[in-house]
């Protein structure tokens, strides 16, 4: 089985393809920038790797560029993580659709693509797969969007399609302006405080490396398709887990708490029903 993953040196993508080493398959790495994709630990571990730049691809029939993958694990998303851009549905979200359209057309018949949990809009509490979406960004409406262009596209030609959607992650490789990384950099400077919202917004959080996990999982299998929420199922406050990496890393800081407001493009408390994401779970490990 070939698998091709878009994104492959993003935060995310670097974990995926690690995770599917494990499985037995030919992976097929692709990013825009083939520097940084030589710099990778994986480089020289795939079955091939293709540099793409999805704005200049549609002129290629992608299928068999991509040496004709079995599976597809679409990661690939320019200028995150600025939401509130108008270019993510100007430009971003008809690049989407049509790079991944000719790889349908041209022969793709199992499609896994991510998600984001902001799709689901200012929603507070267990967010269910079952809920009608309502996005308030530019970032999450492309995304909405997206995921519709393609079931529509369903209608005419037949794929699977797994729409993931991610919802908070960190670990190794995770943004340097997330709140993790920033504690990190404050530590590593031996910063007397650090600075952070007054921290009692609940969130999904998930270590990346599970995450590519459960992603891999629902990407190999077809007996779950449609919106899928890859998340842990557990709320927890941003205070605890900054104090819980605290603990982890046996440091000290003092938590500046409440220098900055909350942000406006998310409810206060809001986590992701993994009933779905326990059936392939379940599945595996059979």
């Amino acid at each position: 089985m070939r698998v091709l993953v878009t994104g492959a040196t993003g935060f995310l993508g670097n974990h995926v393809i690690k995770e599917l080493f494990k499985h037995n398959v030919d992976v097929i790495a692709s990013s825009s920038n083939l520097e940084t994709a030589q710099n990778s630990s994986w480089y020289r571990e795939v079955y091939t790797y293709k540099s793409l730049n999805l704005a200049h691809s549609n002129r290629l029939n992608l299928f068999n560029f991509f040496e004709q993958p079995d599976v597809i694990i679409h990661l690939a998303w320019s200028g995150l993580p600025r939401y509130k851009e108008l270019f993510h549905y100007e430009e971003v979200l008809p690049e989407q659709y049509l790079f991944l359209k000719n790889l349908i057309l041209n022969g793709s018949g199992n499609v896994c693509v991510s998600g984001t949990c902001l799709e689901y809009g200012l929603r507070e509490g267990e967010l269910d797969e079952s809920l009608v979406p309502n996005p308030q960004n530019p970032y999450a409406l492309a995304k909405d969007t997206l995921r519709k262009f393609l079931e529509e596209l369903q209608k005419q030609v037949p794929f699977s399609l797994k729409w993931a959607r991610l919802f908070y992650m960190y670990g190794a490789g995770q943004n340097p302006k997330s709140i993790l990384a920033q504690l990190d950099k404050a530590l590593q400077e031996n910063a007397p405080s650090f600075n952070m919202s007054a921290g009692e917004q609940l969130r999904d959080y998930l270590a990346v490396e599970k995450v590519a996990q459960y992603l891999v999982a629902i990407a190999l299998q077809n007996d779950v398709q449609g919106i899928i929420n890859c998340c842990s199922g557990i709320p927890i406050s941003v205070k605890e887990l900054v104090e819980n990496h605290l603990k982890k890393c046996q440091k000290q800081i003092q938590l500046n708490l409440g220098f900055y407001p909350y942000p406006d493009y998310e409810p206060m408390a809001f986590w992701g029903n993994i009933h779905k994401l326990k059936q392939i779970m379940h599945h595996e490990s059979d």
